[in-house]
Formats: C-alpha cells, structure tokens, sequence
C-alpha cells in the first residue's frame, strides 16, 4: 500500500493522532475511494501494516525518516509492513535467498508462507497470498515491475539502513550483528556499504555510529526518545 501511505503521510505532520488519520481517510476520504466500505477497509489495512500511530515506536521512527528521502520511502514501507506482518515476513525468505535475475513467483511466496504456518490457509487463500504478496515486493524495489517477476536489487538509502538498524535494535540486537538481521538483508546492500551509509545517517542524527577494530557500536537517541504513551510495536 505504498501509493496510499504516501498520500497519507504527504498531507499531515508527524504529530497527526490516529483518530485524525482515521478522519481523513474515512469520513474525509482523502485517498478517494469509491465506497465507505473501501475507505474502512484501507485504512484498517493501513493501521495493520503501519501503525499509523505517533505512540508506537516502529511507525514513529518510520515518520521521522519518512520526508527526508523520498527515494528511500519504498524500503522504508516494506521494512515496516514486515515487522507488523507476520505473513509478509514469512515471505521475505523467498526474497532474500532468490538471486538478481530469477524469477520469483506467486507459488513460491505462498509456499514459504505456508512453511511457517502450515494447515492455517486453504489453497485458494494461498493463491491470494502469493499474489498479494508480489505486489508488495514489487512496491518496494525487490522484484522488477509487472509483467516480469525477476529478482531486482532494492534501491538503498541512509534513512532506510537508519530504520532497518533500528528495527534489529528493537528486537535486541546489538553490535556488529545489526547488519545481520532480517531487515538490514532486505537492504540488497553488502555490509561494508551499509557500515557507510550508516555513517551518512549518523551526520544526519539518526543513530550514533562508533566503530573500531572489529567492535561497533550503534544507539538510537533520537529514534528512541522517550514521549509519553510511546511502546514498541
């Protein structure tokens, strides 16, 4: 849903409550849609993937970077969709293992799905699945546009390497092993580009960035400033 998150996130500040995104989107319907019933259903959609919320930490951070890159904004989109979905996670398997040039397909997304949680979906609900998950790994840089299906390298940026660290940070991971976790792969970057576009975001103010001999060390004190009624996820 990245065309929506875009519009969504273009027309109000960072500080916009969740009731006011759910206006604008329902009652004002600032994304023009058809019926009342699409307009409820997108922005629940919306929420699941995004948040959409200034007190939850993933979607705040996600708005902190949001407007400083506008090229970055489709891996930041993805980064975030996957933390909060675990079937778009489940799928990021496929993605990550498949080499530049193949073929990634509906049924191979499904069946990675299915792997995590088998018996849970019947097989026309995989297809679905498959589909759906495509095109939110076609958003995001990671599979070329349609009609092709070949694996494409995602197009990184500081502000997205700033997040995906910070996301391996929420989950615990400390160190050097925050360039191994499942967000910074999703960054189709090689380590040694990543340790240096994290120093870009490090002049940013993102994250602090310290790094001798073979210890790193990374914090977050802007990205994880205390505010009131702020959780994690």
């Amino acid at each position: 849903m990245l065309p929506e998150l875009r519009a969504v996130l273009a027309a109000f500040p960072a500080a916009t409550s969740t009731d006011e995104y759910r206006a604008a989107v329902v009652d004002e319907n600032v994304l023009a849609k058809g019926t009342l019933t699409t307009r409820r259903a997108t922005f629940r959609q919306l929420r699941e993937l995004y948040a959409l919320d200034p007190g939850v930490l993933v979607f705040r951070a996600l708005r902190d970077l949001w407007d400083s890159d506008s090229s970055a904004q489709p891996l930041l989109a993805v980064l975030c969709a996957t933390a909060r979905d675990p079937i778009l996670r489940a799928s990021a398997s496929v993605i990550i293992d498949t080499p530049l040039g193949e073929t990634v397909t509906p049924e191979s997304l499904a069946s990675a799905v299915q792997e995590v949680f088998p018996d849970r979906y019947l097989a026309s609900v995989r297809r679905v699945i498959g589909r759906n998950v495509l095109g939110s790994w076609r958003q995001s840089g990671h599979v070329a546009p349609a009609p092709r299906r070949q694996r494409a390298r995602a197009q990184c940026r500081p502000a997205a390497v700033a997040y995906a660290l910070f996301l391996g940070h929420l989950c615990g991971v400390r160190g050097e092993a925050l360039f191994e976790t499942l967000w910074c792969q999703l960054l189709d970057t090689p380590v040694h580009l990543l340790h240096e576009q994290a120093i870009a975001a490090s002049r940013q103010g993102w994250l602090e960035y310290r790094h001798a001999g073979t210890v790193t060390d990374i914090t977050f004190r802007h990205l994880e400033r205390e505010e009131s009624g702020a959780h994690g996820q």
